[in-house]
């Protein structure tokens, strides 16, 4: 059975720093795309960062470049996100997310994700 479990969500104040976790069970990695997404109240999801399990490589939305970092740990099957330099419009609930698609240049499109977590709520108060 797979399963994606996220953690370390919570409320930070503007400019402070959260690292969220995505513990993976049930995949063969290698094989595997993994993005974090966010869907703040009334807005769309919208993907934040995507790495290509693998070969590390990785892709940042525009709006989280230069603030936020993904990495994995492959011998604790975690996929992370350090989130730094946060800032209101970053509140949102976090997604990680598991696919086999991958595309050249650019993360995976969010119906090409077959798996997700529960959901991590970050909250950044102004």
């Amino acid at each position: 059975q797979v399963q994606l479990v996220e953690s370390g969500g919570g409320l930070v104040q503007t400019g402070g720093s959260l690292r969220l976790s995505c513990v993976v069970a049930g995949l063969s990695f290698l094989d595997y795309a993994m993005e974090w997404f966010r869907q703040a109240p009334g807005k769309e999801r919208e993907g934040v960062s995507c790495m290509r399990w693998n070969d590390g490589i990785t892709y940042y939305a525009d709006s989280v470049k230069g603030r936020f970092t993904i990495s994995r740990d492959n011998a604790e099957n975690t996929l992370y996100l350090q989130m730094n330099s946060l800032k209101p419009e970053d509140t949102a609930m976090y997604y990680c997310a598991a696919g086999r698609i991958w595309y050249g240049g650019h993360c995976p499109e969010e119906a090409d994700f077959e798996y997700w977590g529960q959901g991590a709520q970050v909250t950044v108060s102004s």
